[in-house]
């Protein structure tokens, strides 16, 4: 049994249907702690991201442990911090935020969620030019994740082609010229790619499509998606349909959420527990 009590919370809009919490609060169980998480959510609070500093502020106030940071929050969030770990420094992205000794610190579980999510649903695939749609917050820890785990070239298409290049700048000067690059024309890049990462929101339940044309989808592709509900987007039925490898949201969900338990409570979680725990909310 632990002593260990941990308050936490997650802060994002639209995250009624967010898996985090239960996961977080099923595990403190099992671990014997006093495990509370609670959701932050914008949109049911009718704020927007200028509300962040007065939600750390009372966060502090009330000796929360930490808090999850989810869009549209995982850059905003960074000019309130004291502190970044390397990696959320490198990434340019928070999702997690720990409060010790008066200090808030800024760490990222994206990165290292996905690239575990990928390693194990997608280990063999071929990485010599893969397409990312999306350059946000949670797109910049992916595009890290996939550089990483081996990915040649990266062509990164976002609505906002300066927040595009911005990221693939950043990128290259982390792994190498010409690793990375701003996309801008989406059927050559899709006719070339081995994989398709998509980092968007689109595909959620309350925002439904799909991030590319139907069209630019064929059998030899891989698919990867952060969505997790639901947990078959559009975008991967369409893709399985076609006979295409593919890797859903949850694992990166429940691997950033694993390191993230670990920050909180300094205790190492059981992460194939927490596997099947998502697995079971899921199905």
């Amino acid at each position: 049994m632990s002593n260990t009590t941990v308050l936490a919370g997650l802060i994002g809009a639209g995250i009624q249907a967010s898996r985090t919490p239960a996961l977080h609060e099923q595990e403190g169980d099992a671990q014997g702690m006093r495990y509370l998480y609670r959701l932050i959510d914008l949109d049911a609070l009718k704020l927007d991201s200028s509300a962040l500093p007065d939600l750390l502020t009372a966060a502090e106030r009330m000796n929360f442990t930490g808090l999850n940071i989810t869009f549209p929050c995982k850059q905003a969030i960074i000019p309130l911090l004291d502190e970044l770990s390397a990696e959320a420094r490198g990434i340019g992205a928070v999702n997690t935020v720990v409060f010790k000794d008066g200090k808030r610190i800024g760490h990222n579980t994206d990165c290292l969620g996905f690239a575990e999510g990928f390693r194990r649903g997608l280990g063999d695939v071929l990485r010599r030019y893969v397409v990312q749609m999306g350059a946000g917050g949670a797109g910049a820890a992916v595009a890290h994740a996939l550089l990483a785990e081996g990915v040649q070239t990266l062509s990164i298409f976002d609505v906002e082609f300066n927040r595009a290049e911005a990221l693939a700048n950043n990128l290259n000067q982390h792994f190498g010229a010409g690793r990375a690059r701003a996309g801008h024309d989406l059927p050559m890049a899709m006719a070339e790619a081995d994989g398709l990462v998509n980092t968007t929101p689109m595909g959620m339940a309350k925002l439904p499509g799909m991030p590319v044309p139907v069209e630019l989808l064929r059998g030899e592709l891989w698919v990867a998606e952060i969505v997790y509900f639901p947990l078959e987007t559009e975008l991967l039925r369409h893709a399985r349909a076609l006979g295409c490898r593919t890797l859903d949201g949850g694992n990166m969900a429940v691997f950033q959420a694993v390191k993230a338990f670990e920050l909180f409570s300094g205790i190492a979680p059981d992460a194939q527990r927490m596997l099947e725990h998502f697995q079971s909310m899921n199905h």
